[in-house]
């Protein structure tokens, strides 16, 4: 039997409030980006919503949605 985590559905009636999801990032060609494991970059090229290209000098990476350790400056 595997421990599968499913999403809670909120119900109209709930006198709780409904949860509210995370704002999504969106990065632009040419924004400067910070990364915590690859430093200071520059977007090169976006796939909406999907995933961004990010060049950070010596490296070039390609980031995927949802950009929990990647910042915009």
């Amino acid at each position: 039997m595997t421990n599968m985590r499913m999403a809670k559905r909120h119900l109209p009636s709930s006198p709780f409030k409904a949860a509210v999801a995370p704002p999504t990032k969106i990065f632009a060609v040419g924004n400067r980006v910070s990364h915590d494991v690859y430093g200071l970059g520059r977007v090169t090229g976006v796939e909406d919503g999907v995933a961004v290209l990010v060049d950070f000098g010596l490296l070039s990476k390609r980031i995927a949605s949802p950009y929990t350790k990647m910042t915009g400056l």
